[in-house]
C-alpha cells in the first residue's frame, strides 16, 4: 500500500471558485497553482494528495475546469487552473483560459509556485511547449510532475522519465513521477509541497 500524502493529514476545504485572477484570499497562506492539459489528471492528483476522494470533481470530459478552483489547506492553498489545449472547446474559450492563465502568472503577487502537470507516456504538445516559455517567462518556482505513472511499467517509466527530462531541458531532480491510481510518488509530492510551503515567511 502507497504511503499518502502528508498533505492528507490536515483538513482539506473547497474555498470557491473565482474568475479574477487576483481574487484575494483570507487569510494569507502559500499559494500553489496546479497546471496542465485538460487531460492530465488535475482533480485526481489534488483528491489523491489531500487524502479526499471527492474534494476536486473529477469529469470524464476534459475542460470542466474554468476557474480558479481554490482549496485551503492549514499550510496553504492548492489552486486547480483551467487545463490548456482542449481541442473541443470553443476558439473563445481556448483563448479565454489561456488569457486567466496568463494572468494568474504574471499578475498574481501572491502566487508561491506552480505544479506543472504533464502525461509521462508522451513527449509535450506543442502547447506544452508554448507553456513552458510562460512558466519561465514568469520566473515562478516550479515544479513538473509526470502523471498517469501507472500507465507504464518500470522499464517503460524510466526511459520515459530520462526522454522528458531531456525534452523538458530540466535536472532529474525536478521532475516528480506519480500517479494517482497506486500512490506512487504522492507522498513525495505532498512532502515537496509541504516543505516549499513551509519555507514561505508569513
Amino acid at each position: 500500500m502507497a504511503t499518502p500524502s502528508p498533505l492528507a493529514r490536515h483538513p482539506a476545504e473547497f474555498v470557491g471558485s473565482f474568475p479574477d485572477p487576483a481574487h484575494r484570499l483570507e487569510p494569507a497562506l502559500p499559494e500553489f497553482a496546479f497546471i496542465g492539459r485538460s487531460n492530465v489528471g488535475k482533480s485526481s492528483l489534488l483528491n489523491a494528495l489531500t487524502g479526499r476522494r471527492a474534494l476536486a470533481r473529477v469529469s470524464s470530459t476534459p475542460g470542466k475546469t474554468q476557474l480558479l478552483n481554490v482549496y485551503r489547506l492549514e499550510p496553504c492553498y492548492l489552486i486547480d487552473l483551467p487545463g490548456y489545449g482542449w481541442a473541443r472547446a470553443a476558439k473563445g474559450e481556448r483563448e479565454g483560459y489561456r488569457r486567466l492563465l496568463e494572468r494568474v502568472l504574471q499578475t498574481r503577487d501572491s502566487l508561491s509556485g506552480v505544479v506543472w502537470l504533464l502525461d509521462i507516456r508522451h513527449p509535450p504538445s506543442k502547447d506544452d511547449q508554448a507553456f513552458h516559455a510562460l512558466l519561465v517567462a514568469s520566473g515562478r518556482p516550479v515544479l513538473a510532475v509526470l502523471t498517469k505513472a501507472d500507465k507504464l511499467n518500470q522499464t517503460g517509466r524510466a526511459k520515459a522519465l530520462a526522454d522528458r527530462t531531456i525534452e523538458l531541458g530540466l535536472e532529474a531532480d525536478q521532475l516528480q513521477v506519480v500517479s494517482s491510481e497506486t500512490g506512487l510518488g504522492i507522498a513525495d509530492l505532498g512532502t515537496a509541497i509541504l516543505a516549499a510551503a513551509q519555507e514561505i515567511p508569513a
